[in-house]
């Protein structure tokens, strides 16, 4: 079975920091891109980064150049989403998602999603 599992969601105050993991199981971890996608209340899910199989990083979101950082582990099938800075606007339902090779393609396995919520 597929599976990708999110954590470290949470409340955060403004300028604070929060790290998000994706476990993934049932898949080659790392024949994946593995992408960071979020939505706030009332608007579209938008690409936040991505991480392609040969570690190459994609800005899907220009707003969290300099704050965000995506890494991967492939021995722990696991990725993560380093966020600091944290704006009240980068509050939303966080999603973990996986499309084979490249961060382009066609995402086919989805994370549970994760709540971030920033307070002032």
């Amino acid at each position: 079975e597929v599976e990708l599992v999110q954590s470290g969601g949470g409340l955060v105050q403004a300028g604070g920091s929060l790290k998000l993991t994706c476990a993934g199981s049932g898949f080659t971890f790392h024949d994946y891109a593995i992408g960071w996608f979020r939505q706030a209340p009332g608007k579209e899910r938008e690409g936040v980064l991505c991480i392609s199989n040969s570690d190459g990083i994609i800005e899907f979101a220009d707003s969290v150049k300099g704050r965000f950082t995506i890494s991967r582990d492939n021995a722990k099938t696991t990725t993560y989403l380093t966020m600091i800075n944290l704006e009240i606007e980068d509050a939303g339902v966080y999603y973990c998602a996986a499309a084979p090779g490249s961060c382009y393609q066609r995402y086919v396995f989805w994370g549970q999603g994760t709540q971030v919520t920033v307070s002032s």
